[in-house]
């Protein structure tokens, strides 16, 4: 890619801004180093991980390169033999981790990006060489005690050293013989040796070696005689301590170097991620969209080269994006070459280099700020010529330096080229330019290049007419405000407006007369058919954009309409669930009533068929809450006359055991008879009556069994009373409910310290009337009640 229009574009401004967005040096400079890439297949690789890190930065916004350093140069000084420092040692270490962490996250995420799962799985983890460094050092970047047993055992002696020497000195300044001649009692460090502040009028009055003074020389540090071989012994375990540090050091440098091929290629992989992210944050910065790249299609029975160049809604990178004025510019599949006209000021130059500044993006694997949809075809080379090349040092005007720039870039340009040229033709004679900008734009023709020209030469206007390829375009100025409204238009020559703009700033109507009657007869009609082409396309563009506006309004009622019937089915949804469950509450308390009478029904002795058609004629019923609103009672189903039904103490003969016997209990489809001290239950087929209901032998069984008593309820609660009252009220309790025919009842007696429960449990184990007793459920109260099944009256 030609540098120089690299630098003319302003795309070194652009990968700066995406430098801001890395997380370290590496990332940043690998973004800096970038350049445009004229293979499609690399274009579209790069494009593909950027997509996928906007992608992954939506899912995961904590994906992040933090603690990542750019290790390179320690590992090149660990290779020369350098000790690391300890803080580089944890860089790497750092670096290491952050790599193991980004590694397994891709490996795990690698359906869904396989493009930066492809980057990360070149990452090397080094988890022994990590392990080892986090064994030497810790977070603060000091060698432990357990780096080596040499060192552990320095520092210990260190330690005892350091102790004895501080007890000598705190007894020396303690002593009161010695402490009048000091400044104050401490102990201080001079040179790596412990003192003492002596008064320096008392000098010599405490023997010892004077290593320093204060400022103002009333203070002499002194290092007494009698600590002196302490301090000896605790320097020289200093030293040992510094030289065993240098040898672990060492080694771990030996290690790094060991692992450094390693490590420097987790670092450029890192950095290119980094890169990548940092492209990803600057298209979420910038609201970019992703390109098409497509290869180049020659045409055969022309000289099209075969390019793509759509954009909508393009924005300059490095305007304001609250001010910036998108453009659309398309090329057809017959047009390669566009020729821009207006007047000065009016955005061309800006169109031109937002063009090639895309297309170089584009490139670089960046999304562009455009309208999704974009398509770029991969330019081989792109080259500009943009703005005032004047040089006094090389003696060169405006128009030489613009000529020589596009002499050197006809010599290099090839039908897969993008040549941008500003003011072709400028800063000569307008005739002889003129027939030089004509002349160029012939030669880039008749080779298929792809170009784009501004330019103020009224003649370049008709080429688009005679040649084949080329089209025109325009920026657009509106007289009335004397402004340029920035916005491109292919396919309409631009227009001077020197005489409207002229006229409207005030100068005579005579002089802008006499001006028009200068100019020639077939340019002031081809004017005048421009302004009248460019009034209907306005008109055209406002009607469209009325018919856009009125499209959207339609869209939004239709939205809200949607959500309204949306909110309204909700509604009537819950409407519908409410009364179910309102329904459903009824149901269930219709259950539990039917289920206490069929309970009432079997103690009174009826047919337990006629209960059980009961309870299903109930439970059936299913409230149709689409078709009425209030739930109808079902009619019960009539008892079968075929059904037999028995009565409690009725005789019966069982005819499996040839026995006479008395019903005890009636199920569904048995009864229970007592034959002798014997229980069985036998179904309605093989029992049969004997003797009728006023026989003797019921008569006498009737008298035996007691007239049902009152209900005393189903609970007792005995909580607060004490345990001689509590076992009488049981005993009553009991009593009473053993005469109602409760099959059980419920004892309250609270958990406490549990002293009523036992008695009361004491009192229940062995009782005649008791069949069973256990805790309650925990939805009963657990240890607080006891539930007691009572024996049966029959």
């Amino acid at each position: 890619m030609d540098e120089k229009s690299v630098h003319v574009l302003e795309l070194p401004k652009i990968l700066e801004r995406v430098a801001r967005h890395a997380s370290f040096s590496g990332g940043a400079e690998r973004i800096r180093a970038l350049r445009p890439t004229s293979d499609l297949r690399e274009a579209l690789d790069w494009q593909r991980e950027t997509t996928e890190a906007v992608a992954l930065l939506e899912l995961r916004s904590d994906i992040s390169l933090g603690g990542v350093r750019d290790v390179r140069e320690a590992i090149g000084q660990a290779a020369r033999g350098i000790i690391l420092e300890p803080h580089t040692l944890l860089d790497i270490r750092g670096t290491l981790r952050r790599a193991t962490t980004l590694r397994r996250t891709f490996m795990r995420l690698r359906n869904q990006f396989p493009t930066l799962a492809s980057i990360a799985e070149r990452l090397e983890e080094c988890s022994a060489l990590q392990g080892e460094i986090s064994r030497v050092l810790d977070d603060a970047g000091n060698v432990n005690d357990a780096a080596s047993p040499k060192l552990a055992t320095i520092r210990r002696d260190m330690r005892l050293a350091a102790e004895r020497l501080h007890s000598r000195l705190n007894s020396l300044i303690t002593n009161p013989n010695y402490a009048k001649y000091l400044q104050e009692q401490l102990v201080t460090q001079r040179n790596g040796r412990y003192v003492i502040p002596l008064r320096a009028e008392h000098k010599g009055k405490i023997a010892g070696i004077i290593h320093d003074q204060s400022s103002s020389g009333a203070t002499l540090f002194i290092e007494p005689l009698v600590t002196v071989e302490l301090n000896n012994a605790l320097r020289e375990l200093q030293l040992a301590e510094e030289d065993e540090i240098r040898r672990i050091l060492r080694e771990l440098s030996e290690l790094i170097n060991h692992e450094g091929a390693f490590i420097v290629r987790t670092v450029e992989g890192l950095a290119h991620l980094d890169a990548i992210f940092a492209k990803a944050r600057y298209a979420a910065e910038l609201r970019a969209t992703p390109p098409k790249l497509v290869t180049f299609q020659p045409r055969a029975d022309s000289s099209h080269p075969g390019c793509t160049l759509k954009l909508e809604g393009a924005r300059h990178p490095l305007l304001d994006p609250e001010k910036v004025v998108p453009i659309d510019l398309v090329l057809d599949q017959k047009t390669y070459i566009l020729v821009i006209t207006g007047p000065n000021t009016g955005g061309k130059t800006v169109a031109l280099k937002t063009v090639g500044l895309l297309a170089m993006m584009a490139q670089c694997g960046l999304h562009i700020p455009a309208n999704p949809g974009a398509e770029l075809s991969v330019f081989e080379g792109i080259y500009a010529d943009i703005g005032d090349e004047q040089s006094i040092e090389q003696s060169l005007s405006t128009f030489s330096a613009h000529m020589t720039n596009t002499i050197r870039i006809l010599e290099q340009a090839t039908p897969r080229s993008l040549v941008i040229l500003d003011e072709l033709g400028a800063g000569t004679d307008p005739s002889e330019g003129s027939a030089l900008a004509r002349a160029i734009l012939l030669h880039l023709l008749e080779r298929g290049i792809t170009t784009l020209v501004t330019t103020h030469h009224p003649e370049l206007k008709t080429f688009s007419q005679q040649h084949a390829g080329v089209r025109n375009a325009s920026v657009e100025f509106d007289l009335h405000t004397l402004r340029p409204t920035y916005r491109l238009i292919v396919g309409i020559p631009g227009r001077s407006n020197a005489l409207a703009i002229a006229e409207r700033l005030g100068l005579p109507e005579s002089i802008v007369s006499a001006a028009r009657n200068l100019i020639g007869v077939e340019e002031l009609v081809t004017d005048d058919l421009l302004d009248e082409l460019q009034q209907t396309r306005e008109e055209t563009r406002r009607a469209r954009e009325a018919a856009l506006a009125q499209r959207e309004e339609a869209e939004r009622l239709l939205r809200e309409l949607r959500q309204r019937l949306d909110e309204t089915e909700r509604e009537r949804q819950d409407i519908l669930a409410q009364a179910r469950r309102v329904a459903e509450r009824e149901l269930e308390n219709v259950r539990k009533e039917i289920r206490r009478l069929r309970h009432a029904l079997q103690k009174a002795g009826q047919s337990a068929e006629a209960v059980k058609r009961l309870e299903a004629a109930a439970f059936d019923v299913r409230p149709n809450l689409d078709d009425a609103p209030a739930l109808s009672a079902p009619s019960l189903p009539a008892p079968e006359p075929e059904t037999p039904t028995y009565r409690l103490g009725e005789t019966v003969w069982v005819l499996p055991l040839k026995s006479e016997g008395q019903i005890t209990e009636i199920g569904a489809t048995d009864v229970e008879v007592t034959v002798g001290r014997l229980r069985v239950r036998a179904k309605f087929d093989e029992i049969e009556r004997r003797g009728k209901d006023s026989s003797p032998v019921l008569e006498s069984r009737r008298e035996k069994l007691p007239e049902r008593g009152p209900s005393p309820g189903l609970e007792l609660d005995l909580r607060g009373a004490r345990v001689e009252e509590s076992l009488e009220r049981v005993e009553e309790y009991l009593d009473a409910a053993y005469m109602a025919g409760l099959p059980f009842v419920r004892i309250i007696h609270g958990k406490g310290t549990g002293a009523l429960r036992k008695a009361i449990r004491e009192a229940l184990n062995g009782h005649p009337l008791v069949k069973k007793y256990q805790r309650g459920e925990e939805n009963e109260g657990g240890d607080g009640v006891t539930v007691v099944s009572l024996v049966s009256m029959s």
